[in-house]
């Protein structure tokens, strides 16, 4: 944009400009794109526009976004399909009778503990687990599990729920890797600048619950994409309604105090973003045609210190942004 804003950010009580704010937090990169035009553009902490930062758990939105495509394309049937019929592997386990849907959504019913600070919690010995006997690791792992609830009446957040939607992705494009079709219906017809580098688990699929790496800039596309219905140029590349599913909340009414789409978060509607640990973001305010994403290397995975933090720097900008 012609003009850059570059707003002030009250926190605790505290004044600081946004260079100032991004230091102390241990904010990597920052930018704001207002009616398709970069309004705000910022790194710290010795990062420059054309390196790549890692998501985390953003991917997580990636592969949600990707199984909407599938599911246009005709490579997923349903959303509604039992997860079954695309990892045979977990008939008679507790994913048994749990559908696509319920995974993409966390509600499963399957047991989890996604302590990041406990090396004895499932999403640490998930990651950990050896490949013997041809069998994928983490597809091993959460055939083990038991279950706690019923398919489609608890939310538990479970990274290994998105690799597993990440298999079944996988599974279903019969041949094609998740990289390939993430390139092939978002990178290159977009128009993201720099390639991206996804993680493998240790049979070397994608890690669809984790770990892509990609610019600032391209973060921010992934916003926009979204912003505009999931479409590129005027062309459709997930299924009608597929957008506003996905970032509503999908929760069951008995998860009180919870909001969850389809490995998206939504907010005060229409708002929702993709989060990641340790301070990565994507915001999208669609009423406002503004998309704010944020790479951090906060020193906590998760903490209420930072994401008040991470919230009073997004009101900013987005003050700043509309021109409150």
């Amino acid at each position: 944009a012609d003009t850059q804003v570059d707003p002030k950010v009250t926190f605790n009580g505290k004044s600081s400009s946004i260079d100032q704010f991004m230091t102390a937090n241990r904010i990597t990169g920052l930018i704001a794109v207002k009616d398709g035009k970069v309004v705000l553009e910022k790194y710290a902490l010795g990062r420059t526009p054309e390196q790549r930062w890692t998501s985390f758990s953003v991917a997580k939105s990636v592969t949600s976004t990707l199984v909407g495509a599938a599911i246009r394309d005709g490579y997923i049937r349903s959303i509604y399909d039992p997860i079954t019929r695309y990892l045979p592997e977990l008939e008679g386990t507790a994913y048994d009778g749990v559908t696509l849907e319920q995974v993409v959504t966390m509600t499963s019913g399957v047991k989890w503990n996604e302590d990041y600070a406990d090396p004895n919690s499932d999403v640490a010995q998930a990651g950990a687990a050896p490949y013997k006997g041809g069998i994928n690791p983490l597809l091993g792992y959460m055939s083990k599990l038991k279950r706690e609830a019923a398919p489609g009446t608890k939310f538990v957040y479970k990274t290994g729920e998105t690799d597993l939607a990440g298999l079944a992705l996988s599974r279903a494009l019969a041949g094609k890797s998740l990289s390939d079709y993430a390139s092939e219906k978002l990178w290159a017809p977009y128009g993201m600048e720099q390639d991206a580098i996804w993680m493998l688990d240790k049979a070397g699929h994608e890690r669809g619950g984790c770990c892509m790496s990609m610019t600032l800039r391209d973060y921010a596309r992934i916003g926009l994409f979204m912003l505009g219905g999931g479409k590129i140029d005027g062309r459709h590349v997930l299924p009608a309604g597929w957008v506003e599913d996905a970032t509503t909340n999908q929760l069951p009414k008995g998860a009180k105090d919870q909001s969850y789409g389809y490995f998206w978060w939504p907010m005060d509607a229409p708002t929702y973003q993709a989060i990641g640990v340790y301070g990565q973001g994507i915001v999208v305010y669609p009423e406002e045609n503004l998309v704010i994403a944020l790479n951090s290397a906060m020193p906590k995975a998760s903490d209420r210190k930072q994401s008040q933090a991470k919230a009073a720097l997004f009101k900013a900008v987005r003050d700043a942004a509309n021109g409150s």
